[in-house]
């Protein structure tokens, strides 16, 4: 199944041999296995593609067209993206770094999550191949973009998950009408069956046979970061990892904007994060190692990131060395704190990603890893009313009282004489 290019994407390119295939179906290399990802034509897109034509254009993550493996109209998620780029000052005080951006993809559209990039990038594709069935290999995230957009296009979806995942990521697929297929297993057993159906029943896996024009969708993320910041690159991001694919397509959005100009380059030092129940890439940054070592039955409550063997993992770990990062692997006591001080610094709701992402950034910090004079971006991807059983044992039971002023005043009176060291704090 093959198809004509933009004119601006060439095709498939091996990431270990370099050989060279049309635009078709295909994700791994025929000669060495490797990986293949899109190759584009950066000559043609610089002499179109331009700062002022970007702006011209609406506010969703289209407006860069010419870096995304697409060959006519956008069919499937036509105002993804351009989500906010919150300066968080309090809580770049309560970090102790001079700036911190959050980039906030808890309310990316359709689904609350940046998984609704890549599916429409995926999606559209998909139509663009003729399939009308599409589905996906997913810890949550990914099954309710892939459900929702597929709804929305007419697509028919069938989404496979690990049968343990939260009730709120189950329902948020189920709600679209997509088939939901739990199985008992762990991601990595889910993604080697969604590999055998989408062989015998020819669908479109976006994460699968899908994989790089999917992949490409998150490279949008980072064209945000920079145009947000006034076309300016930060000096460090950090990022949750589950495949490993995200750090690698910010860290190729960042060199793909200075090669065509449109920022002056820099070096950006990108950091993962992964929780320590299941953190192979940052083990293996941790380690120096060579490869990936699996981890064969994860055991945490970030199940969105609970990838035991990572597809983009050498891949991921490598971007953290080369641009002089690192990675960071919180406990689950830290990633709930993660969450709770992000929301109560910025009002911004994360789910247990995000809170990684934060816990990791705050040992960078301490650690020294991360340079507190230097501009940080902490990627948030996912929204925390779809994993509020992560948090919901934290709080103390609310207050009651009567519908009565005196009731009311004897309560305020009795919380005014809370000591600090009562409220319950995550700093």
């Amino acid at each position: 199944m093959t198809t004509q290019t933009s004119g601006f994407f060439k095709g498939l390119k091996c990431r270990e041999c370099g050989k060279t295939y049309p635009a078709d179906v295909r994700y791994v290399c025929e000669e060495c296995f490797g990986p293949v990802e899109v190759d584009y034509d950066y000559d043609a897109i610089k002499k179109v593609l331009t700062r002022q034509l970007i702006e011209s254009r609406g506010h969703n993550m289209w407006r860069y067209k010419e870096l995304l493996p697409v060959d006519g109209e956008v069919t499937v998620g036509p105002d993804v993206g351009y989500t906010p780029l919150v300066k968080a000052d309090r809580l770049a005080a309560a970090l102790g770094v001079k700036t911190v951006y959050v980039k906030n993809d808890t309310v990316n559209y359709p689904t609350l999550s940046f998984k609704d990039r890549v599916v429409s990038v995926a999606l559209t594709r998909a139509k663009e191949f003729g399939y009308e069935t599409v589905g996906c290999a997913s810890t949550g995230n990914l099954a309710n973009s892939v459900a929702a957009n597929a709804a929305a296009a007419g697509l028919k979806a069938f989404v496979i998950i690990p049968s343990d995942l939260e009730v709120g990521k189950i329902i948020g697929s189920l709600i679209y009408g997509a088939h939901v297929v739990g199985v008992d297993g762990t991601y990595d057993n889910v993604n080697r069956l969604c590999s055998e159906i989408a062989g015998r029943y020819n669908w479109a896996f976006v994460n699968v046979n899908m994989r790089p024009y999917y992949a490409e969708g998150s490279k949008t993320m980072g064209y945000e970061i920079a145009e947000q910041l006034g076309w300016e690159l930060p000096d460090q991001v950090v990022s949750p990892m589950a495949g490993g694919s995200l750090i690698c397509k910010l860290d190729k959005a960042f060199k793909e904007l200075t090669k065509l100009g449109l920022v002056k380059g820099k070096p950006v030092k990108i950091y993962g994060a992964q929780a320590e129940g299941c953190a192979p890439i940052v083990n293996m940054v941790k380690d120096e190692a060579d490869w990936i070592k699996p981890i064969r039955k994860p055991n945490t409550i970030v199940k969105s990131l609970a990838i035991g063997d990572p597809a983009d993992g050498p891949y991921a770990a490598a971007t953290m060395r080369q641009s002089g990062g690192w990675g960071e692997n919180p406990n689950d006591k830290e990633v709930v704190a993660g969450i709770r001080l992000l929301a109560e610094t910025t009002g911004i709701f994360a789910e247990t990603a995000g809170g990684t992402t934060v816990a990791a950034a705050k040992r960078l910090i301490e650690s020294g890893r991360i340079d507190r004079n230097g501009s940080l971006v902490l990627c948030i991807t996912g929204n925390g009313l779809k994993t509020k059983e992560a948090v919901s044992g934290e709080f103390k039971a609310i207050d009651t009282i009567k519908p009565s002023l005196a009731e009311f005043d004897a309560l305020l009176e009795k919380s005014n004489q809370t000591t600090q060291e009562e409220v319950p704090s995550c700093r």
